[in-house]
Parts: C-alpha cells; structure tokens; sequence
C-alpha cells in the first residue's frame, strides 16, 4: 500500500511569525526593547543646551558651534532616514541593535571629547543612532504586535516624551555634582540597556533551522518593489509630520521670546508656559493613537489639530495679550497630528517592509521641513523686526495638511497607490 502524503507545510508566515505568540520570550524581549529604544530617542537632544556654560570652562565653543549643535537634530534625523531602510535590509532587530550601539559611543564621545570636533563628531553619532531609531521603530511595532498596533504606539510615544523630558532636568545636578562629562556620559547607559533585549532575541535565532529562520523573516518582504515616492498617501502623510515639526520645532525655538515680546510676559512665566505646551504632549500621546484606529478615518483628528494650531498663531497675532495662556494651550494641543503620523505609518500600510519604506519617507521629508522651519521664522523675525509674517508663515504651513484630509478620509494603503509595488503581481506592476 502506498505510504500516505506527508502533510502540508505551514504557510512561510506562520512558523515563527512574532505575531503567531509561538515565542513569548522574543514578544517580551521586543516590548522591553522597543520601550528602551523610545527612551533613547531624545536624550542627546536634551543633555547638551543646560549645561553649555559648564562645557565651555574646559572646551572652547563659539556661538557657531553651539548653533550647529542645536540645529542638528533634524537634518540628522532627516538624513538618517535615507539610511534606515538599508539597514532593515539585514532585518529590523539587526539594525535597531546596531543602532543603539552607534548612539552609546556617540555619548561617550561626547563624555570624553577634547575639543569641539570631537564633541560635534559624538552628537553627530548619538543623532544619527536616535534618527534611525524614529525609523524603525514603526515597523518593530508592526512586526512584533501587530494586533495591539495603537496600544504600543501611545507607549512607546509616551516613553520618547519622557525620554525628552529627563535629560534637561537632571543634567545640570549631575554636572554639578560630578562634572559635565558625566552629565553627558551618563546617558550612554540607556542605548546600551536598549541593546540588550534586541541582542537576546537575535542570539536566540541561532537555534533555529535555517529554513525556520528564513520564515520568520519572509513577513518582512511584500512581493514587488516598493516606490513609496509615487504614493498620494505617503506624500499626505508626510506633509502631516512636516507640518506638525515645523509648529514644534518652532515653538521651541522661539515661543518663549514671543510671548515676551507679544503678550509681555516675563521670562519665568514664559519658560513656564513652555514648560505647559511640554506637558500637552503626554495625554495626546497615549490617547491619539488609541483613537487613530477606532475612529476609523482620521481626518476628523487632523483637523482638530489644524484647528488648535491655527487657533492658537492667531490668538498670538491678533490678541496676544487676551489670553496668552490660552493661546499656548491651543498651540500645544496641535501636535496632537505627530503621535497621529506615526500611528498612520502603521495603519495605512500593509506590510512590514511598506511600514519601513512609508516610515523612513514620512519622517525624512517630515523632518527636512522640520529643520527649515525654526530657521525660516528666526530669519523673518530678524528682517521684519516683529513676529506678523513668522506667525503669517506657521498659520499657512498649517495649510500643508489639508492633503492628508482628503486623503485620509476615504480608506487605502500605501501599497495599494498606483506604482507603488512593482513588479511580482502588484497593482502597480510593469
């Protein structure tokens, strides 16, 4: 009698898939690992602007460094996005391992640098591990839980805020207590531990058959190429993240001197009222993300951000001295549309690689635009000698979302836009 047929093999995505639970130690390891990347996104931004005066006893920074160094973080992040998606190539966790290494020896550098070149080089690294980190970290998200997308989104997004908010309150006691060095040093500590997770999980692979591996990473791969440039979507979405930078990065660099000058507030009340617009982001982190994927369509969300925004710079031009503390609550609540973007990076792609391609795209061309902005107003203050065409400007980049309204009002995924997936059967295949 002949032998019966062997079974059927389990699809390629179902072997060792993260999202199948057949290994709950590697969920637990990503969970702690994408929570430790989020909290180093920020430190090297925050670690270094408290304490410039304690850097300059022992290292010789002219006003030209100190500029570049502050205006790095988005042109690093922008030009870090070009490199993400190369690093995916070799599988998220490889890439986000190395990158939180590339981040610890930046803020070592910094730690025990000699002279501005070497502290320039450190937060260049430190930047650059962190830009990388914006990018991947979508798609870890994606590939590891992709039933409970929006609940690690709100966390992780809640754990970068923190991430932002400690370094400023800590660096000067520490550089008081220990030196700067240390004060910058110090933060090397967090990359490090972020390592570690993704370093178990890939250790762990080692075990596997060669053919289980290749499994487990097929669900990175759509069939077809991926041109994420051709997609009205994408583009919407970038032009969301854009705009959202550029009122942030804004606000930070200048709305304290604003209301001083508009509103006629002194400076602590100013640096109070930052500290408020700060403070916004953390509801708006844990609850936008939720809300992005049980209402459905997210225009609605995008336009209560416009509306804040928009409320908010006309508040401070029309009638800055009626309401200012109204008017920054207004202006904080606008960027409600960045933990929104980065939900839509997941929402509105398929797969994982589409979330690589639509995240490095949407954070690249979101975080050139960011870096311009801050740059554009200073120079439009600096002509004008008063804050109408800077506050003319952030109220008309606002216009920038109105794509993203459109087009999020109806249903679609990136890989879904004409051209986008060439080539292997995909609706845009030549």
């Amino acid at each position: 009698m002949a032998a019966a047929p062997p079974p059927p093999a389990p699809p390629p995505d179902a072997s060792f898939s993260p999202a199948t639970g057949t290994a709950r130690t590697g969920r637990i390891a990503a969970l702690l690992g994408i929570v430790l990347v989020a909290l180093t996104l920020r430190t090297a931004v925050g670690a270094f602007s408290p304490i410039v005066e304690q850097i300059g006893v022992d290292i010789d920074l002219g006003p030209l460094l100190i500029g570049a160094i502050g205006a790095l973080p988005p042109v690093v992040f922008a030009v870090s996005s070009l490199l993400a998606p190369r690093l995916a190539r070799f599988g998220l966790e490889r890439g986000v391992a190395v990158m939180t290494l590339v981040a610890a020896a930046g803020h070592a550098i910094r730690a025990i640098a000699p002279d501005g070149a070497v502290l320039l080089l450190g937060t260049l690294l430190a930047l650059a591990g962190a830009g990388v980190g914006n990018v991947l970290l979508p798609p870890l998200v994606k590939r590891w839980f992709p039933g409970r997308i929006p609940a690690i989104t709100a966390l992780y997004v809640t754990v970068m805020s923190l991430g932002a908010t400690a370094p400023p309150l800590f660096a000067v006691p520490i550089a008081d207590a220990a030196g700067w060095r240390l004060a910058l040093g110090v933060w090397a500590l967090l990359p490090l531990a972020a390592a570690a997770p993704w370093i178990v999980e890939l250790v762990g692979r080692r075990g596997l058959e060669p053919r289980d591996v290749a499994a487990r990473e097929a669900v990175e791969e759509p069939s077809g190429r991926l041109a994420v440039v051709r997609s009205p979507l994408a583009w919407a979405m970038a032009l969301l993240f854009g705009a959202t930078t550029v009122g942030a990065y804004a606000v930070f660099a200048w709305l304290p001197l604003m209301l001083r000058d508009l509103a006629g507030v002194g400076e602590a009340e100013a640096g109070a009222m930052l500290a408020l617009f700060a403070i916004l982001g953390f509801p708006q982190a844990i609850a936008v993300p939720l809300l992005a994927s049980r209402v459905g369509r997210q225009a609605p969300l995008v336009v209560l951000g416009m509306l804040c925004f928009t409320g908010g710079w006309l508040g401070l031009l029309l009638a800055p001295r009626a309401a200012p503390v109204l008017w920054t609550v207004l202006i904080g609540l606008g960027p409600l549309i960045f933990p929104l973007a980065l939900s839509l990076i997941n929402l509105r792609s398929r797969t994982h690689a589409g979330s690589v391609a639509t995240s490095a795209f949407v954070q690249g061309i979101g975080y050139t635009l960011g870096a311009a902005g801050p740059l554009v107003v200073g120079v439009l203050h600096q002509l004008t000698g008063g804050w109408t065409a800077a506050l003319i400007l952030l109220i008309a980049i606002v216009v920038l979302d109105v794509p993203a309204v459109v087009l999020l009002s109806r249903p679609g995924v990136v890989e879904d836009d004409p051209g986008v997936l060439r080539g292997a059967g995909g609706k845009g295949s030549s």
